[in-house]
Protein backbone atom coordinates (compact mmCIF):
# COMPACT_ATOMS: atom_id res chain seq x y z
CA UNK A 1 0.00 0.00 0.00
CA UNK A 2 1.78 3.38 -0.96
CA UNK A 3 0.74 6.44 1.13
CA UNK A 4 1.39 8.91 -1.76
CA UNK A 5 -2.27 8.61 -3.87
CA UNK A 6 -5.56 9.81 -3.10
CA UNK A 7 -8.33 7.03 -3.32
CA UNK A 8 -12.08 7.93 -3.80
CA UNK A 9 -15.04 6.15 -3.71
CA UNK A 10 -19.03 6.39 -3.62
CA UNK A 11 -21.05 4.90 -0.83
CA UNK A 12 -24.89 4.94 -1.00
CA UNK A 13 -27.47 3.95 1.80
CA UNK A 14 -31.43 4.92 2.04
CA UNK A 15 -31.68 8.58 -0.37
CA UNK A 16 -28.13 9.37 0.78
CA UNK A 17 -25.31 9.59 -1.44
CA UNK A 18 -21.55 10.26 -0.34
CA UNK A 19 -18.57 10.94 -2.24
CA UNK A 20 -15.28 9.90 -0.39
CA UNK A 21 -11.79 10.63 -0.32
CA UNK A 22 -9.19 9.29 1.75
CA UNK A 23 -6.08 11.10 1.90
CA UNK A 24 -2.94 10.43 3.31
CA UNK A 25 -2.34 12.41 7.07
CA UNK A 26 -2.45 12.17 10.17
CA UNK A 27 -6.61 10.85 10.51
CA UNK A 28 -8.37 14.52 9.80
CA UNK A 29 -12.20 13.75 9.52
CA UNK A 30 -14.79 16.31 7.92
CA UNK A 31 -18.06 16.11 6.26
CA UNK A 32 -19.33 18.43 4.28
CA UNK A 33 -16.11 21.35 5.34
CA UNK A 34 -17.64 20.23 8.69
CA UNK A 35 -15.55 17.97 11.55
CA UNK A 36 -16.88 14.38 11.36
CA UNK A 37 -18.02 14.54 15.11
CA UNK A 38 -19.92 17.93 15.28
CA UNK A 39 -21.12 16.95 12.17
CA UNK A 40 -23.16 14.04 13.28
CA UNK A 41 -25.30 14.77 16.31
CA UNK A 42 -24.61 11.61 17.68
CA UNK A 43 -21.52 9.60 18.74
CA UNK A 44 -23.07 6.56 17.56
CA UNK A 45 -23.76 7.89 14.18
CA UNK A 46 -19.74 9.62 14.15
CA UNK A 47 -18.71 5.75 15.31
CA UNK A 48 -20.63 3.89 12.42
CA UNK A 49 -19.09 6.58 10.17
CA UNK A 50 -15.28 5.81 11.22
CA UNK A 51 -15.72 1.95 11.81
CA UNK A 52 -14.15 0.91 8.84
CA UNK A 53 -10.92 2.69 9.54
CA UNK A 54 -10.79 1.79 13.11
CA UNK A 55 -11.53 -1.94 11.70
CA UNK A 56 -8.46 -1.55 9.26
CA UNK A 57 -6.16 0.22 11.72
CA UNK A 58 -5.93 2.58 9.44
CA UNK A 59 -7.47 5.12 11.14
CA UNK A 60 -4.62 7.95 11.83
CA UNK A 61 -3.11 7.19 8.77
CA UNK A 62 -5.50 8.56 6.07
CA UNK A 63 -7.30 11.77 6.33
CA UNK A 64 -11.09 11.30 4.91
CA UNK A 65 -13.06 14.16 3.40
CA UNK A 66 -16.79 13.55 2.68
CA UNK A 67 -19.14 15.30 0.71
CA UNK A 68 -22.64 13.81 1.47
CA UNK A 69 -26.06 14.85 0.50
CA UNK A 70 -29.70 13.70 0.55
CA UNK A 71 -31.51 11.31 3.71
CA UNK A 72 -30.95 11.99 6.67
CA UNK A 73 -27.90 11.77 9.46
CA UNK A 74 -28.34 8.06 9.62
CA UNK A 75 -28.28 7.05 5.99
CA UNK A 76 -25.50 9.31 5.95
CA UNK A 77 -23.99 7.93 8.44
CA UNK A 78 -24.31 4.51 6.41
CA UNK A 79 -23.49 6.33 3.23
CA UNK A 80 -20.22 7.50 4.43
CA UNK A 81 -19.06 4.29 6.06
CA UNK A 82 -19.63 2.40 2.58
CA UNK A 83 -17.06 4.98 0.78
CA UNK A 84 -14.79 4.56 3.36
CA UNK A 85 -14.72 0.67 2.87
CA UNK A 86 -14.77 1.02 -1.00
CA UNK A 87 -11.83 3.51 -0.69
CA UNK A 88 -9.91 1.15 2.25
CA UNK A 89 -10.17 -1.87 -0.88
CA UNK A 90 -8.67 0.21 -3.17
CA UNK A 91 -5.90 1.33 -1.14
CA UNK A 92 -5.08 -2.23 0.36
CA UNK A 93 -7.05 -4.77 -1.64
CA UNK A 94 -5.28 -7.27 0.71
CA UNK A 95 -8.15 -5.79 3.00
CA UNK A 96 -11.03 -6.85 1.52
CA UNK A 97 -11.50 -10.38 3.29
CA UNK A 98 -11.68 -8.31 6.35
CA UNK A 99 -13.69 -5.50 5.13
CA UNK A 100 -16.18 -8.02 3.38
CA UNK A 101 -16.55 -10.55 7.30
CA UNK A 102 -17.25 -7.75 8.88
CA UNK A 103 -19.81 -6.51 6.36
CA UNK A 104 -19.04 -3.12 5.39
CA UNK A 105 -18.88 -3.38 1.35
CA UNK A 106 -22.11 -4.63 1.75
CA UNK A 107 -24.59 -1.67 0.20
CA UNK A 108 -27.96 -1.84 2.74
CA UNK A 109 -30.40 -1.89 -0.08
CA UNK A 110 -33.47 -1.01 2.75
CA UNK A 111 -35.22 2.02 1.11
CA UNK A 112 -38.78 4.17 2.19
CA UNK A 113 -41.41 2.20 0.03
CA UNK A 114 -43.71 4.67 -1.72
CA UNK A 115 -46.91 5.29 -1.45
CA UNK A 116 -49.69 4.42 -3.78
CA UNK A 117 -52.27 6.14 -5.42
CA UNK A 118 -55.34 5.50 -4.13
CA UNK A 119 -54.05 4.14 -0.31
CA UNK A 120 -53.70 6.00 2.77
CA UNK A 121 -49.89 5.17 2.48
CA UNK A 122 -47.26 2.19 1.07
CA UNK A 123 -49.00 -0.20 3.37
CA UNK A 124 -51.88 0.92 4.75
CA UNK A 125 -55.30 0.83 3.43
CA UNK A 126 -58.57 3.30 4.03
CA UNK A 127 -61.12 1.90 5.77
CA UNK A 128 -63.49 -0.27 4.22
CA UNK A 129 -66.98 0.43 4.44
CA UNK A 130 -69.45 -1.63 3.18
CA UNK A 131 -72.29 0.35 2.98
Amino acid sequence: MTLTTTYRATGRRKTSVARVRLIPGAGKRTVNGVELDKYFCRISLSHTANEPLLTANLADKFDVVATVHGGGHSGQAGAIALGVARAIQLADPSLRGLMGKEGFLTRDARMKERKKYGQAGARKRFQFSKR
